[in-house]
C-alpha cells in the first residue's frame, strides 16, 4: 500500500561525522534560532539521528497588503508553513531527508552534489527518462527536457562531451525498495540529481533498508551502458590545477568586468528563481543588496573591493537570498545559495581550456575522446540486425546495390541512384538511400579507401532523415517513388519517416569492420552523425560488407505496407 511509503528527496552529506552533536553543529544555529526550531534526537530509528522541526508563521500574506491598494477591499489571511529535517547515520555514512521547507535548513555546501546522479545512472531505466536537466560548459545556458510518458535517452539530446548532466528523472528498473514491494508491477519513478526524490519507507527498519540498498547501489553497480556518458565529465581534482586555476580567477576578480564572468541559475534552484521577486545579495558585508534579478555587477563589485588572494573566497561564502516578496521574512525565503554557484567563468591554462560551473571547474574537452569512442562502439552491435552479401571485385557500388536486391536479399528494395527533387534547389536530386529493408530501414553503402566517401555517407544519413522529417513535398515524392518501383509491393504511409539508419561499409584494405579500424577522421563524424540523428529520433546501426566472395541468403518475397512486410 501506498501508505507504507512516502516520496522525500534525501542528500548524502559529506564532511559530518556520523553523531547526533557533530549532525547537529553542521547545521545554521542563527536560522534554527530565528525559526524557533525543536530539537528531537529519536531512539525509534536505532541509529544516530537529529530530527528537527519548526512552524514559520508570517501574519499577513504579502500579497494582502498590494491587493487592498489595488481592489480597496482589505483581507487579511495569515500564510503558515512547516519544516522538518531528519538527520541520521546509516553505516557510518550522513544522510538528510528534509519535510516541506526542511531542505532549506541543510547548508548546500554539505550536500554529495552527484548522490542522486550517481544512483539515477546505474539504476533508471535509459529508455523510459521522464526528464533532465543539463548545461553546456562554456555557454551560459540550461536545458531542461521533460517527457511525461518517458522517451529513451538519445531522443532527449544529452550525449555531447561539452554537456553536464545535472539530473534525470524517469522509471526505475526493478530493485527491491520498500515501494516496490506495494506496486504491484506498476514503474516506480525517481528524480536524481544533487538529492535523490524517491519513495521511501515509513517505518524504522524499511527506511533504513531502502537507505541502505541505495548506498550499495551507488556502490557497486555499474551505470547502464545508455548511461554511463554522464560520468565522463567530472570536476577537476588536481590540487595544482585547481589551484592554479582559482589564483587566476581571483587576479580576474580584481579587475574591470571584461565579458569573461557570465551569470546562470544554479540547477537545484529553478523553480525558486521563477517564483522570486527579490534577490538579496550579501558579499563581505552585514548588509544585503536587494535587486529584482540576480546582480552580476554588484556581485562583481563587492569581488573587487576584496583585497588580493580573498576575492574568492568572499564570494564562496557569500550569499544569495531569493524571496517571494521584499518584505521577506523566513516564511517567504525561497533559497540560499553562495554567491560563486552563480558565476560561469572560462580560464585557460596553457593550451587547456577551463570552465567554472556552479562553484566546481572542468576542463573542456576532457571527455571528448571517450565520448566519441563509446557513441562509436555503440553503433556496432554484437549480432547485427541485418546483413550484407560480400562486394566482389571491380563491381561498381551500383552494381552491387542491384545485385542485392535482385538476387541476394529478395525482400529489399534499390533506390540506389532514385532519387528525389531537393526542395531547396528543384534543380538538384538527392539521393535517400541505397537499399529499403522490408521493415522500412533505409541502408546506406559505401566502399571507402578513405575517410572522404565515408563523410558523404554520414552527411547523406543526415540529410535524408531531415529531409524525410522536414518536407511534405519529399515525402510525397519518396513513398510514391517506392511503390512505383517496387511494382506495389511496398506501400508506406504517406506521413512516412524512417526509425532506423544502416550504414554499411566496406574499408578497402582492411580485415574488418571495427570501432578500430574505422578511420579516426571518420570516427569523429560518425559520432556526430549518430547523435544528431538519435536526437530525431532515428537509431543507427553501423555493419560491415564482406570483401570478396558470394554469400546468398534469399528472403520471402511479399509486399510492404504501412511499414511492415507482408508475406505474399
Amino acid at each position: 500500500m501506498a501508505s507504507n511509503t512516502a516520496v522525500r528527496t534525501v542528500y548524502l552529506l559529506t564532511g559530518v561525522t556520523p553523531t547526533p552533536e557533530a549532525m547537529l553543529d553542521a547545521l545554521d544555529p542563527q536560522l534554527l534560532d530565528r525559526l524557533g526550531a525543536d530539537l528531537h534526537f529519536p531512539d525509534a530509528l536505532g541509529v544516530p539521528a537529529v530530527y528537527i522541526t519548526c512552524g514559520m508563521e508570517h501574519t499577513e500574506a504579502p500579497w494582502c497588503e498590494p491587493m487592498a491598494r489595488t481592489t480597496g477591499i482589505t483581507v487579511a489571511e495569515s500564510v503558515r508553513r512547516t519544516a522538518a529535517v531528519l538527520l541520521l547515520a546509516v553505516d557510518g555514512t550522513v544522510y538528510a531527508i528534509g519535510c516541506d521547507q526542511g531542505y532549506r535548513l541543510i547548508p548546500d555546501r554539505l550536500k554529495d552534489k552527484r548522490f542522486g546522479l550517481s544512483f539515477a545512472i546505474r539504476q533508471m531505466d535509459p529508455n523510459m527518462i521522464r526528464g533532465a536537466v543539463s548545461r553546456s560548459l562554456g555557454q551560459t545556458r540550461t536545458d531542461i527536457s521533460l517527457v511525461p510518458s518517458g522517451a529513451p535517452v538519445p531522443l532527449l539530446g544529452l550525449r555531447d562531451h561539452s554537456r553536464v548532466v545535472r539530473s534525470l528523472g524517469g522509471y526505475l528498473d526493478d530493485l527491491p525498495l520498500t515501494r516496490s514491494r506495494y506496486t504491484r508491477g506498476r514503474a516506480v519513478s525517481a528524480q536524481g540529481g544533487c538529492g535523490l526524490r524517491i519513495a521511501l519507507g515509513i517505518e524504522p527498519e524499511a527506511l533504513l533498508s531502502d537507505l541502505r540498498t541505495i548506498a550499495r547501489i551507488c556502490r557497486e553497480d555499474i551505470p547502464h551502458q545508455e548511461l554511463e556518458f554522464v560520468d565522463h565529465i567530472v570536476p577537476v581534482t588536481d590540487p595544482t590545477v585547481l589551484d592554479a586555476l582559482d589564483r587566476e580567477l581571483d587576479d580576474c576578480l580584481g579587475r574591470p568586468a571584461d565579458g569573461r564572468i557570465s551569470s546562470i541559475v544554479p540547477s537545484d534552484h529553478h523553480v525558486a528563481y521563477t517564483e522570486a521577486s527579490v534577490y538579496m545579495t550579501r558579499i563581505n558585508s552585514a548588509d544585503a543588496w536587494r535587486s529584482d534579478d540576480f546582480d552580476l555587477g554588484y556581485v562583481l563589485m563587492r569581488a573587487r573591493l576584496a583585497p588580493p588572494g580573498q576575492r574568492l573566497k568572499v564570494l564562496r561564502e557569500g550569499t544569495v537570498t531569493l524571496a517571494r516578496d521584499r518584505r521577506t521574512s523566513a516564511v517567504d525565503t525561497l533559497a540560499v545559495t553562495s554567491a560563486l554557484t552563480w558565476l560561469e567563468v572560462g580560464s585557460s591554462l596553457g593550451s587547456r581550456r577551463f570552465f567554472l560551473l556552479e562553484g566546481e571547474w572542468y576542463e573542456g574537452g576532457a571527455a571528448y575522446v571517450a565520448e566519441s569512442r563509446a557513441t562509436v562502439a555503440a553503433l556496432f552491435s554484437p549480432v547485427p540486425s541485418v546483413s550484407l552479401p560480400a562486394w566482389l571485385d571491380g563491381e561498381s557500388e551500383n552494381t552491387y546495390n542491384n545485385r542485392v536486391a535482385d538476387e541476394e536479399r529478395p525482400g529489399w528494395l534499390c533506390l540506389d541512384t532514385k532519387n528525389v527533387t531537393n526542395p531547396l534547389r528543384p534543380r538538384d536530386q538527392v539521393e535517400i538511400c541505397d537499399l529499403l529493408t522490408p521493415d522500412g530501414t533505409l541502408v546506406l553503402v559505401k566502399r571507402a579507401a578513405g575517410s572522404g566517401p565515408l563523410s558523404h555517407l554520414f552527411s547523406q544519413a543526415r540529410v535524408a532523415v531531415e529531409l524525410l522529417q522536414e518536407s511534405a513535398q519529399v515525402r510525397a515524392e519518396f513513398t510514391a517513388k517506392v511503390t512505383r518501383l517496387s511494382g506495389g509491393r511496398y506501400v508506406l504511409p504517406d506521413d512516412f519517416t524512417p526509425k532506423r539508419i544502416v550504414l554499411a561499409m566496406l574499408l578497402k584494405n582492411r580485415e574488418s569492420l571495427t570501432p578500430e579500424s574505422v578511420f579516426g577522421f571518420s570516427q569523429i563524424t560518425m559520432a556526430q552523425t549518430s547523435k544528431a540523428l538519435a536526437a530525431r529520433g532515428v537509431a543507427v546501426e553501423v555493419v560491415g560488407i564482406p570483401e570478396g566472395g558470394i554469400d546468398t541468403v534469399p528472403l520471402p518475397m511479399g509486399r510492404m505496407e504501412i511499414g511492415a512486410w507482408v508475406p505474399g
